[in-house]
């Protein structure tokens, strides 16, 4: 069976699930990933491994667009309004989190190392489900103004904690620790990044200016998205800042930002749509049964973690009711990024790889598919989507 005759069967069956789990009020996201776990080599195996490894472009590319959504979102102005209240709570959901599920797992007498990386890799988020949440029930109000700067944040931060963790375990297994590779190579992954995108924003802004038809204009904003995922394969930067920082900077300096957007939002739901239905083939239903007490506390050291680090920053910048009682829910959910966490713990780590893949997976699993319904009842709660 060719890609292209994949890729049909892959759309097709997101949207027949989709279409029957209205009658329950589920979101589409977990519609899409119920479809490809159906599809996927767990349940019909229409979809094997190999084939869904095979179209990983198509999660790279929508990873991108999803992340230059959000940077859209990033005008100074709105900024300005909200000031320090993203980042503070950003932070305390990040050690939060971590401290949660480091002192946990080790207090259920799991190794300091592998305590140290589960709790790194906890901070990541999923930005792309949350995002299409937000859409699909046109959210609006305090708790979905801070909830997407805090989910851009959130990954940045997870790159600083997962170096500095990932040295520190290093050095308690025997290697050693260095300044270096607990600092400085986060930072300058980081810097690298957001000067990238910077740069490709500059060019998306300036050369928007050049091209008068829709067509021309879409075609430059796709060139610009995918030459940065591109170039971040090539250079080990982060296609989540890079992107952001492309969305980040048009939107605050292009005059046609509106039309830019627009043009994004109409030409992106197929590839989101296929996104999740391949990230549901990915996901392993063999992994349950061998997670055990360890996996199980980790789902819920993270969870508490989420939730009472981001109430607590929400208390100290006073921030609104709705926020303390539910931004903390919307963050639950975990895809891509932990699984890329996972998969470079098992190559610098192989004594501890197995099992935190195995964690991390199972993880992914219960958090893909029950994290966007915690997130639209959260944001429902709140008053922000409308029953």
């Amino acid at each position: 069976m060719n890609n292209l005759l994949l890729i049909g069967i892959a759309m097709a069956a997101g949207l027949l699930v989709s279409r029957g789990a209205r009658a329950v009020r589920l979101p589409n996201v977990t519609a899409f990933l119920v479809a490809g776990l159906v599809i996927g080599p767990c349940v019909a195996g229409l979809l094997t491994r190999d084939q869904v490894a095979s179209m990983g472009i198509i999660s790279d590319a929508a990873l991108g667009f999803i992340a230059y959504s959000i940077g859209g979102e990033f005008r100074l102005k709105y900024l300005k309004a909200i000031g320090k209240a993203p980042l503070t709570i950003t932070a305390f959901q990040g050690m939060m989190t971590a401290l949660c599920v480091d002192a946990g797992l080790i207090a259920f007498g799991v190794e300091v190392p592998l305590a140290l990386l589960l709790g790194a890799i906890a901070l990541a988020t999923a930005p792309a489900a949350t995002l299409m949440v937000v859409r699909q029930y046109k959210a609006k109000g305090p708790v979905t103004q801070m909830l997407l700067p805090v989910v851009a944040m959130d990954d940045a931060l997870g790159l600083m904690v997962f170096s500095i963790s990932a040295s520190v375990a290093h050095g308690l297994l025997g290697g050693s620790m260095t300044f270096r590779s607990m600092v400085l190579v986060p930072l300058a992954e980081i810097a690298g990044s957001i000067l990238l995108g910077a740069a490709l924003g500059l060019v998306l802004s300036v050369g928007a200016r050049f091209f008068a038809s829709r067509g021309n204009r879409l075609a430059l904003s796709i060139a610009c998205v995918l030459a940065g995922v591109g170039l971040c394969d090539m250079w080990g930067l982060s296609s989540l800042l890079v992107c952001m920082m492309i969305g980040a900077v048009m939107t605050n300096l292009s005059e046609q930002r509106e039309v830019l957007m627009e043009q994004c939002d109409r030409f992106t739901p197929p590839i989101f749509l296929l996104f999740f239905v391949l990230s549901g083939a990915e996901l392993d239903l063999g992994v349950l049964p061998s997670v055990g007490l360890i996996g199980v506390a980790y789902l819920l050291l993270r969870s508490i973690g989420k939730w009472t680090g981001t109430m607590l920053g929400a208390v100290c910048v006073h921030a609104d009711s709705n926020i303390k009682k539910y931004l903390g829910l919307t963050l639950l959910p975990q895809a891509g990024v932990a699984i890329g966490m996972a998969s470079l713990v098992s190559s610098r780590f192989p004594t501890l790889g197995s099992q935190v893949s195995t964690i991390v997976l199972a993880g992914v699993l219960v958090f893909e598919l029950t994290g966007p319904v915690v997130t639209k009842l959260a944001l429902t709660k709140a008053g922000e989507i409308k029953a």
